[in-house]
């Protein structure tokens, strides 16, 4: 698999209720992440996406593009929560790899879609 696919497949697992099996397949154990709202370890955010996924069971994942550059990977991505405080956003991750192919850094960013765009172009 090329770093592009095992992000995105990493994405799709983690989204999907399946974090620790993304974790056990693509992850080094020295990885670090920078999400602002958890701790920069590996079990921390593992942890938070299996709580993530019991709390919004039926969220939408869509990968919308990818691109990938020596160790680096990024995705772009749609996501919509549904029900009580739903949510839909974009949401951008830059994966860094080894040279064995684990992911060993971790950057997130998102952004609410607003209920009126002035941007005719939108955020897809």
């Amino acid at each position: 698999m090329t770093k592009k696919e095992i992000a995105q497949d990493f994405l799709i697992l983690a989204s999907g209720g399946q974090p620790k099996k993304a974790f056990e397949l693509y992850v080094a154990d020295n990885f670090k992440h920078h999400n602002a709202f958890y701790k920069g370890d590996r079990q921390t955010l593992m942890l938070a996406m299996e709580e993530a996924h019991i709390q919004r069971p039926n969220k939408v994942f869509e990968i919308q593009r990818a691109l990938e550059d020596g160790d680096l990977v990024a995705v772009h991505s749609r996501v919509q929560q549904a029900g009580k405080n739903g949510w839909e956003g974009a949401v951008m991750h830059i994966f860094r790899f080894d040279n064995n192919n684990k992911v060993v850094e971790l950057w997130d960013f998102g952004q609410s879609v607003p209920d009126e765009q002035i941007n005719e172009n939108g955020m897809f």
